[in-house]
């Protein structure tokens, strides 16, 4: 209930959020160098339907690993693997 919206839905942020990390873990997983990090540059993210309750997860696919830039794409979806968010993101990787 604390991540309802005034509409009674779960809030855009948190399907963000989930997003967001989900890419920065799978950028993560293709960086073997010591001492990098990666860093979101841009996230888009689109709504599909509404995130009522219950459990969300999202997963993340990494398009394209440049040098120093990550292409990815994400899916967030609902306990009933009904399908509430699509997303797209460029992370950097740093440091190093």
């Amino acid at each position: 209930p604390e991540h309802l919206n005034p509409n009674g839905v779960v809030h855009g942020a948190v399907l963000f959020a989930l997003a967001d990390t989900a890419m920065g873990k799978s950028t993560m997983s293709v960086i073997e160098e010591p001492g990098v990090y990666c860093a979101s540059i841009e996230v888009s993210l689109r709504f599909i339907r509404p995130a009522v309750s219950g459990r969300m997860t999202a997963t993340a696919t990494v398009v394209k690993r440049g040098r120093s830039i990550v292409h990815l794409e994400a899916r967030v979806v609902g306990d009933d693997e009904r399908l509430l968010a699509t997303s797209a993101g460029t992370f950097a990787i740093l440091g190093g």
